[in-house]
């Protein structure tokens, strides 16, 4: 049999491990490594082809020994530790796959592991993942039909789904707490109509769109980092317009404003005496010393608007005015902010999550200008069987399978932007109706240097 080596047993590891194991047959055995043993145990379950064990990716000779007995290395593993497994798989001569974005530590392999034959392949997740092959689908779909592309504006979100938005910001966690609280802080580069845009981090959730998904509505999008780099990943260096998003809730990017003007989500220094400050003291600490006035009042000025308002009602609800004590010492701002977040936008166990993804093109044909449409809407199974783990898991998984049955066999370090791997995974992620729906409109007469949203 042959063995896979699953390395990291999180949240979206659930449904990468099944779709292993519920094929497993007489061909795999399923290795599944966590510095926490008992997740990978819940994970594998009693399943005769699955065997869970504590793995420390710092243990040189352990990571040496298991990834020389497998066949294929998936790593979950923090994005950090990806390289340790990605230099020992080269050692190996072991075909790697990840859903984290590729780093330049891993893109440096590229060499050596076309020396030896091996296929580093990255960013098989959702986003990035599911983005790029969709993306590329469309993408060539519009070349071969001899449309000259215009604009490529591309935006995702994992929310709660209809029915389970039951707070005042309408969103919980679905993925990694501390992304969330940390998203945008890099600020934001895109290309709108033949000019470059930069947005510093304090005004990334102030310069938003908003966009349509059918069936559901309207969302609002903020900028995610830096877009300029999918033209040399897509091929697409003649654009106008070039962005890339993340999908909210309208009225999610005002009040998380709020915070980041704050400084509530400042990662760069540590608090004194969190473990014994409460979460009333931590918002006072960024307001005037002023004993006479209420926090709320002062909050409510400072930031100009009413004490009635749905700002203010979104952040009462999230107890940051409680006398409650952090009782942790040694914390950021950002890291007090993501303690008191778990406690509030934690899914219940009756809850289900949704990814939404949309991909707009301007493009030209026959001299006409039209704008193409292409939007998943994925709602989870439960708590468990998120839409999140099922559309970071199963693109992740079939990738992987893939190159272990030799259908993609072309050495070094890649993304999932060829036809030989991104149309097999679409095809077989429709089975887990997760699944693009397209729609065309006209825009002529064609109007020189206007592409894309009224991004400001």
């Amino acid at each position: 049999m042959q063995t896979i080596l699953i390395l990291g047993a999180g949240l979206s590891s659930t449904s990468l491990i099944s779709y292993f194991l519920e094929h497993s047959e007489n061909r795999w055995r399923v290795r599944v490594g966590d510095i926490n043993p008992a997740n990978a145990q819940e994970r594998v379950g009693r399943h005769p082809n699955g065997e869970a064990f504590a793995f420390d990716v710092h243990d040189a000779g352990q990571r040496k020994a298991e990834i020389g007995r497998a066949q294929i290395v998936i790593s979950l593993l923090p994005t950090r530790m990806h390289h340790l497994v990605a230099e020992t798989c080269v050692e190996a001569g072991r075909n790697m796959v990840t859903a984290s974005y590729l780093s330049p530590a891993i893109k440096a392999m590229d060499g050596a592991a076309r020396s030896k034959g091996v296929i580093l392949m990255n960013e098989c997740g959702v986003d990035p993942g599911i983005d790029h092959m969709s993306a590329m689908k469309m993408i060539h779909g519009i070349e071969s039909e001899g449309g000259e592309l215009l604009a490529f504006e591309s935006s995702t979100g994992g929310l709660v789904a209809p029915g389970f938005e039951n707070n005042p910001w309408q969103y919980k966690f679905t993925w990694n707490p501390r992304n969330v609280v940390l998203a945008g802080n890099e600020g934001a580069r895109f290309l709108h109509n033949g000019k470059f845009k930069y947005i510093p981090y304090h005004k990334v959730f102030s310069r938003i769109e908003t966009i349509q998904v059918p069936g559901l509505g309207a969302f609002e999008v903020y900028g995610n980092r830096d877009s300029l780099t999918y033209r040399e990943t897509y091929g697409l260096h003649n654009l106008r317009t070039m962005f890339r998003g993340t999908i909210r809730r309208p009225g999610f990017c005002e009040a998380w404003d709020i915070l980041v003007q704050l400084g509530a989500t400042d990662d760069t220094y540590v608090m004194e005496e969190t473990e014994q400050m409460t979460y009333r003291e931590f918002i006072n600490s960024f307001m005037a010393y002023q004993t006479d006035i209420p926090i709320e009042t002062k909050l409510a000025s400072y930031l100009g608007f009413g004490q009635e308002s749905s700002m203010m009602e979104r952040l009462t609800w999230l107890g940051i005015f409680e006398n409650k004590k952090i009782g942790i010492p040694g914390l950021t701002p950002a890291k007090i902010l993501q303690k008191i977040l778990e406690e509030k936008w934690k899914l219940d166990p009756g809850d289900k999550d949704m990814i939404v993804m949309q991909h707009q093109v301007d493009f030209l044909l026959q001299g006409i200008h039209k704008k193409r449409y292409s939007t998943m809407v994925f709602i989870g199974q439960d708590s468990r069987n998120t839409a999140m783990s099922m559309t970071v898991g199963l693109p992740l998984a079939i990738t992987a399978r893939k190159i272990l049955e030799g259908d993609f066999s072309e050495p070094g370090v890649q993304l999932p932007i060829h036809p030989g791997i991104y149309n097999p995974v679409l095809e077989e992620l429709e089975e887990y109706q997760i699944r693009f729906v397209e729609e065309e409109v006209r825009i002529s007469p064609v109007t020189q240097g206007q592409t894309g949203q009224n991004h400001t």
